[in-house]
């Protein structure tokens, strides 16, 4: 196992007064993630925008600073390295940013953010080496050694991200941090970038964690697949088996509308449709947080209390196969029937806080009210 994430949680504080700021609640952007990540695997974590699954992999580099839980990379816990230590260790972890425009520097030309990184980890101190190095990086991301004198205005979105890969390998790392790597690219240019990414894995032995809404993408590349909702995972399984037997409610409805291309198996198969919107990460549902939308809630449980990830026993699945739902395998069986919804009006600035936290000092506030993340 390379990476261990414990109940990982990220609360950003609400800020509100004049002349004292005061905290009245928080978003609870993550708020109880565990994974864990095997050497050389991909791991996709997929969920609709606002679910917390950016902050998360933030989170694990320490881009953002966790509230709560423990997260430990090749035996080391990243929560104790402050300083100089973290700097050095972060060699081993880098990522790959959405936007591949605004993640680069316009300034800077290829080769000079290439080197950026390398010159900050010592990898420099050979000059014809490092060179020997960055024409290396451009081979394997499919450029060619004339864009190290380019600046990143000069590339089309996919070469972009492609020295945004290029930049993230130049230090050699174990793991990389994919967030929505081709989300912002055109579906020709989405395949070459996923195909890069499997390609370099090989050449270089990586493992990626792959932060991503679309399925399709997350299928094709990922050994094992988390499903995150409202700060959570709320399903987990080898990539075949969560597309072949989704048992979590959310993820039925994830896959439900995901097309298919032959029309007759697409107008013969059920399509779940969600019934309300997100809730607010600021005043999450107690209970299961699915349990507003979820079609198959029940009055006893779904409300009060929050499931755990955990195996089912169901005929077929496999043990690696976790679902945190109550009523996993009464839904599977058949026992328990789908129903209709009504729409929950959501605030989509609600900002109060939940019924556990009230300010600063008051009964029952947050465990953590001196947790301040760094930009908030």
């Amino acid at each position: 196992m390379l990476l261990d994430a414990q109940d990982v949680k990220v609360h950003f504080p609400i800020k509100r007064g004049v002349v004292f700021d005061r905290t009245v609640g928080y978003v609870y952007a993550v708020d109880g993630m565990s994974l864990q990540i095997n050497r050389g695997e991909t791991y996709g974590l997929v969920g609709e925008s606002g679910c917390g699954k950016s902050t998360f992999g933030r989170a694990l580099l320490r881009l953002e600073e966790p509230t709560a839980g423990a997260v430990t990379f090749d035996g080391t816990d990243l929560s104790s390295l402050k300083g100089e230590t973290l700097r050095k260790q972060r060699r081993n972890m880098q990522m790959v940013f959405q936007d591949p425009l605004s993640s680069l520097d316009p300034r800077q030309t290829v080769e000079a953010l290439l080197l950026e990184g390398m010159r900050a980890h010592g990898l420099t101190k050979d000059k014809a080496a490092a060179h020997a190095r960055l024409r290396e990086l451009l081979a394997a991301v499919g450029l060619p050694e004339a864009a190290l004198k380019k600046y990143p205005h000069e590339f089309s979105g996919g070469q972009r991200q492609r020295i945004g890969i290029a930049r993230a390998l130049s230090v050699d790392p174990q793991l990389i941090v994919a967030d929505e790597p081709v989300s912002a690219l055109d579906v020709s240019v989405q395949a070459q970038v996923i195909n890069l990414l499997e390609d370099v894995q090989e050449q270089f032995g990586l493992t990626y964690l792959v932060i991503a809404h679309d399925l399709a993408v997350v299928r094709h590349i990922s050994d094992r697949v988390g499903v995150m909702y409202l700060g959570a995972l709320v399903e987990e399984a080898d990539a075949d088996d969560l597309y072949a037997i989704p048992l979590h409610p959310y993820t039925r409805a994830l896959m439900s509308a995901v097309p298919i291309p032959d029309p007759q198996v697409e107008d013969r198969r059920e399509r779940i449709i969600l019934a309300g919107d997100l809730p607010s990460p600021a005043a999450p549902p107690s209970g299961c947080r699915f349990h507003t939308r979820c079609p198959w809630r029940q009055d006893t449980r779904c409300d009060t209390d929050r499931p755990e990830l955990r195996e089912v026993r169901i005929e077929g699945v496999p043990a690696s196969h976790r679902v945190a739902c109550h009523f996993a395998e009464q839904i599977a069986s058949g026992e328990l029937q789908p129903h209709s919804v009504a729409p929950t009006a959501v605030d989509p600035d609600a900002d109060q806080p939940r019924p556990d936290v009230i300010e600063d000092g008051a009964p029952g506030a947050d465990p953590y009210p001196d947790a301040r993340p760094p930009g908030v």
